[in-house]
């Protein structure tokens, strides 16, 4: 699992940088709007929608944008109709990649995500390929700085969750999907505050990349998280913190 830990790390840095030119709040918008159009414009009633909001909110996302998306999503307002898509392939030495998209046009979206595998030395793969080698849970994280291990332990299992991880930086507290709201609720409201609070994809097995096959893999995903079309990648590498520390800096 530490090569899913360290992704969302690398996830959350590049978040920031591309909340400065908005591609972060157009990846927002698009899932509240979807959300919206799924379940209702009422997150009191749609979790989904609920946590969608609560990571705009997060990115100080104004709430007259969140409002529109919401509206677009229930067909209040007009606006572009996106379709969810995930596409399933392989990067270098074998590592499954999932990638979960939103398009309002499926032809260019796998037109492009099919050239990024191929031109980072990964390939594209038929549906349910990797999907089985991953697992959907809730995520809370929380930076190991000031924390004690067995207090946030105790506390993560009084409120509900399932398993926690440790590494040298960071906790990594596990929910089943179902339970991720009132987890997290439970968290906050006992005084935990998370860095990281998502439904995400946890793979079951990790493959191990060094040297110029961790390089590709790193670059791959970067590419993937480039392209518009993308809210998601995961991945089930693990490469050493010091060789990804190399490539990422």
């Amino acid at each position: 699992m530490a090569g899913h830990s360290k992704w969302a790390n690398i996830k959350h840095r590049k978040a920031a940088q591309d909340a400065k030119r908005g591609k972060i709040f157009t990846r927002l918008i698009k899932e509240i709007t979807v959300a919206a159009r799924l379940g209702g414009g009422d997150p009191e009633a749609n979790p989904r929608l609920r946590q969608a909001i609560d990571r705009a909110l997060s990115q100080n996302m104004p709430k007259d944008n969140i409002d529109r998306a919401i509206k677009r999503g229930t067909g209040e307002l007009e606006g572009v109709s996106y379709d969810e898509v995930r596409y399933e392939g392989y990067a270098p030495g074998g590592v499954a990649v999932l990638v979960e998209c939103m398009t309002d046009n499926k032809n260019r979206t796998v037109s492009e995500i099919r050239h990024i595998f191929s031109k980072n030395g990964g390939n594209l793969g038929e549906n349910g390929c990797v999907e089985y080698l991953f697992q959907k849970v809730g995520m809370l994280v929380f930076e190991a700085e000031g924390i004690d291990e067995d207090e946030l332990l105790e506390a993560a299992m009084e409120a509900g969750a399932e398993d926690m991880e440790t590494d040298d930086s960071q906790y990594t507290v596990y929910t089943d999907p179902q339970d991720f709201e009132s987890v997290k609720a439970n968290m906050e409201a006992a005084g935990w505050q998370p860095s990281v609070a998502e439904v995400t994809m946890k793979p079951d097995t990790t493959v191990h990349v060094e040297g110029q096959r961790a390089e590709q893999v790193v670059r791959l995903l970067e590419a993937l998280e480039d392209c518009d079309d993308v809210q998601s990648v995961y991945a089930n590498y693990d490469i050493p913190d010091e060789v990804l520390d190399r490539i990422t800096a």
